[in-house]
C-alpha cells in the first residue's frame, strides 16, 4: 500500500495562494495516480483533484476548476496542489490519496484510497 505524505497548508487570507505538497513513501510519483481530498468539519469528504500517472490527464472538481492545479515534479518525487484565489469555503483538512481504481472515478468520491495525515488549509475571510 502507498503511503503518501502531505504538507504546505496553512492560515491564509481570501483570494491568497497556497502549494500542498504530496510525496509517496518508497514509490515513485510519476507512476501513480495520486489525487487530493478535503474534508471540512460535519461535512463529508470531497474529491478535490486526481493527476494520472506519467503523462495521464488531471481531473478537477467544479468547485476548484480554474483555482487549483496539480502537478508532478519527477525530479522531486512530488505531487503538488496548487491552489489560487482561495476562498472561506476552501477551509478544510486536504488529504493526497492513491484512487483504488484510477483517476477517472475519482471525482464520484468513491474511489478514495487511504489518505496520509493530512493538512490543514484555513482561509480568513
Amino acid at each position: 500500500q502507498v503511503q503518501l505524505v502531505e504538507s504546505g497548508g496553512g492560515l491564509v487570507q481570501s483570494g491568497g495562494s497556497l502549494r500542498l505538497s504530496c510525496t509517496p513513501s518508497g514509490f515513485t510519483a510519476e507512476y501513480l495516480d495520486i489525487g487530493w481530498f478535503r474534508q471540512a468539519p460535519g461535512k463529508e469528504r470531497e474529491a478535490v483533484s486526481c493527476l494520472s500517472n506519467r503523462a495521464g490527464p488531471a481531473y478537477y472538481g467544479d468547485s476548484v476548476k480554474g483555482r487549483f492545479t496539480t502537478y508532478r515534479s519527477n525530479a522531486e518525487n512530488t505531487v503538488y496542489l496548487q491552489m489560487n484565489s482561495l476562498k472561506p469555503e476552501d477551509t478544510a483538512t486536504y488529504y493526497c490519496a492513491a484512487p483504488l481504481y484510477s483517476c477517472s472515478t475519482w471525482l464520484s468520491g468513491s474511489n478514495f484510497g487511504s489518505g496520509g495525515q493530512g493538512t490543514q488549509v484555513t482561509v480568513r475571510a
